[in-house]
């Protein structure tokens, strides 16, 4: 007669065994789902990311989230659909004095240019006079805001007053200018890099301005932002991110990695290239510091004196806690 007691035990050990043999799983890695615009810079930092494996490295897989333009990224992370996009830290800041909880990362220092002609006379800002030119985006964008308050300090008036501003998409800008439009032209680093190496000339570079306006050390503007709740709630790596870029931009110093990104960087020439890769990589950052956040806090309080409520926001005052630190 079989024991009672005894045939439970194996009854319960045969029951249990395929769950004792069955290898252990590990947890599949936090996805971070980071928005960029078809074609810009911040495609080439995901490519390097995922080619190197360094987003596996620090426990997470990014996935890049193909937004349209640079104004539906924040549309994009309010609405939930991002995790982490790259903005301006004027626009986040914007956000949290109306209650939002975003962070600021910076991810690039480069800047736009005031461009001209290869063959052009014009070697000045008070040569503009009466001249066309080509502004990428809009009247409050902060580049050509702060080239007003520039010329204001330089030459003794807005510098509306001295050219004809001709206002439109960066891509656009920089056809018409060369196509010969435009005498001049204000446009972002992608494109003013573009523009140099076909031979066009920089008038002006935005850190100069902005060093010229007192604000120094120069902030970075662009950077990594995400909501602080968010990313507890999902437990979102974002220090993981924040170490995946900073490896792939170590990588990026190479010239070897770059050909792996040539179809995406799409050059018409070599030299273009080669001004590319020198504008990226003048734009890499360092960790953020004391000092940056003094300068960020000086540049608010002169576009609120600017009276930029659009581009700063009507109650915006300077907050430093959006800026975030890596822990250690």
């Amino acid at each position: 007669m079989i024991d009672r007691r005894q045939l439970l035990s194996t009854l319960s050990a045969v029951a249990a065994a395929p769950f004792l043999l069955r290898p252990a799983q590990a947890a599949a890695p936090a996805s971070i789902r980071l928005a960029t615009v078809k074609f810009g810079s911040v495609n080439w930092l995901v490519e390097t990311i995922k080619a190197e494996g360094f987003d596996k490295k620090h426990g997470f897989e990014i996935v890049p989230l193909e937004v349209a333009n640079n104004q539906a990224g924040p549309v994009a992370l309010m609405a939930g659909d991002a995790d982490v996009i790259v903005s301006d830290w004027t626009w986040a800041l914007r956000q949290r004095a109306k209650g939002d909880d975003f962070k600021f990362s910076s991810y690039s220092s480069a800047l736009g240019s005031v461009m001209v002609q290869k063959d052009s006379t014009i070697t000045s800002l008070a040569d503009l006079k009466g001249k066309k030119l080509g502004v990428a985006g809009t009247a409050i964008d902060k580049s050509w805001i702060l080239l007003r308050a520039y010329a204001r300090k330089s030459l003794g008036k807005d510098i509306t007053e001295l050219v004809q501003p001709v206002f439109g998409a960066p891509p656009l800008i920089s056809e018409e200018f060369k196509s010969g439009h435009l005498d001049a032209c204000l446009n972002f680093w992608t494109h003013a890099a573009r523009l140099q190496g076909g031979g066009a000339k920089q008038l002006l570079s935005m850190a100069d301005v902005l060093k010229e306006l007192g604000i120094t050390p120069t902030p970075p503007l662009v950077g990594f932002i995400w909501s602080e709740k968010a990313a507890k709630d999902k437990s979102l790596p974002i220090d993981g991110l924040l170490a995946a870029a900073h490896e792939a931009n170590e990588v990026l110093k190479s010239d070897a990695a770059w050909e792996r990104l040539k179809p995406l960087v799409k050059p018409a020439t070599d030299e273009e290239f080669a001004a590319i890769k020198a504008y990226f990589r003048s734009g890499i950052t360092t960790p953020w510091t004391a000092e940056q956040t003094a300068s960020a806090e000086k540049l608010t309080k002169l576009l609120i004196e600017l009276g930029d409520q659009e581009l700063v926001g009507d109650g915006t005052r300077f907050d430093a806690n959006l800026f975030h630190v890596a822990a250690g």
